[in-house]
């Protein structure tokens, strides 16, 4: 199982040819390290994508309604947590500087669109109350963010 040598004929000289022995340039590019690393940066922007959200913890109620549709400035996100507690994107605030904290914001926005975050154990009073706020702070395109996948009203009993 050894290698064998292999001489290419009479004189059992070795001939070389000049110029032939130099190493040529490669002329391929060799892409798969470039594979590689995208491939890499996929699976990182997939794992980090999910944790971009806003991040005050909710439990949304359910809902039949279908998605908004996206825009391109972010959207102003308000949220209620069960305890009561009402966070403008993920900085607290207390409720007596809500509208003149609102006020500021909506001068250094383009839309008045503004999405509010409700805990499904928050009652409807506080949830209204914060809705009045919205419209006195300068935001009167309200949506309310809820999970999908609830009881759809007119769906048959069965």
């Amino acid at each position: 199982m050894g290698a064998a040598i292999q001489s290419s004929g009479g004189g059992g000289g070795k001939r070389r040819r000049r110029g032939r022995s130099r190493a040529r340039p490669m002329s391929e590019i060799n892409v798969t390290p470039f594979v590689d690393v995208m491939l890499v940066l996929l699976i990182i922007f997939m794992v980090a994508a999910p944790l971009m959200t806003v991040g005050v913890p909710v439990e949304l109620p359910k809902t039949a309604a279908n998605a908004l549709p996206g825009e391109q400035e972010e959207p102003l996100t308000i949220t209620i947590t069960a305890e009561g507690v009402v966070s403008i994107q993920t900085t607290e605030v207390a409720r007596e500087d809500l509208i003149g904290r609102l006020r500021a914001i909506a001068a250094e926005r383009e839309s008045n669109r503004v999405f509010l975050r409700a805990d499904g154990a928050v009652p409807y009073a506080d949830v209204v109350q914060i809705m009045g706020a919205l419209n006195r702070g300068g935001f009167d395109n309200i949506g309310l963010v809820t999970d999908v996948g609830g009881p759809a009203l007119d769906a048959p009993e069965g």
